[in-house]
């Protein structure tokens, strides 16, 4: 644990928090992409099989749980407790393309051919592009609510600081991830563009426009 890591999981957190505030709030999940949220619900739910096996820390057990609870829960929000207001319409990425793809490619580069450590590895590799659906869908829609761009930007964070958690490791302990370093950089390149769109528009106070 560094404070690279233990911002990054903050950050992680109040992506989801912010998520789930706009939903209830609102009592609707428009602009928001229910593929994304399941493939992240799977991330969770692969990764953190360990659970049930490996005790690291009171703090790694109750994140861990947070973050498969809440993920779960939004997925219900979704697709349960307010359909009506789903974008069916424009949430239509090939999810099942990302799945089959992350699944393939933990089966040719892995740390291990075990259960848990495919399983990991598929986790890894899906996180770096769960958040393609949603992207998807603001760039059909044109525009996202001030709150979901604040989510957005939360989440980008968690994996950039991630990065720098990396590297801290790499010269502090000596101790690296190809692997996840590797798709946690992917992922942070995914949020470029939402990035400087987020500085240039969000912070004036201004509902995010996209160019369709």
């Amino acid at each position: 644990m560094n404070i690279f890591r233990l911002i990054g999981d903050l950050s992680h957190l109040a992506a989801i928090l912010l998520l789930l505030l706009k939903i209830w709030r609102s009592r609707s999940v428009s602009g928001i992409s229910g593929k994304s949220q399941l493939l992240f619900a799977g991330v969770f739910l692969t990764r953190y099989l360990d659970l049930f096996f490996v005790f690291v820390s009171l703090y790694n057990t109750v994140m861990k749980l947070v973050f498969i609870a809440t993920s779960c829960l939004t997925c219900y929000l979704i697709y349960r407790r307010f359909p009506a207001t789903r974008d069916s319409n424009q949430d239509t990425f090939r999810a099942e393309i990302l799945v089959i793809a992350s699944a393939g490619l933990a089966c040719l580069i892995n740390h291990e051919f075990s259960p848990l450590e495919l399983l990991w590895t598929f986790s890894i590799y899906l996180e770096s592009v769960a958040i393609l659906p949603q992207l998807f869908l603001i760039s059909k829609t044109g525009e996202a609510e001030t709150i979901t761009s604040h989510y957005l930007f939360a989440l980008g964070s968690y994996r950039a600081l991630y990065i720098l958690n990396w590297i801290y490791r790499l010269v502090v302990e000596g101790q690296y991830d190809v692997i996840a370093i590797a798709a946690g950089c992917l992922q942070t390149a995914l949020y470029a563009d939402f990035f400087y769109l987020y500085v240039t528009i969000v912070l004036k106070g201004r509902a995010m426009s996209l160019p369709a």
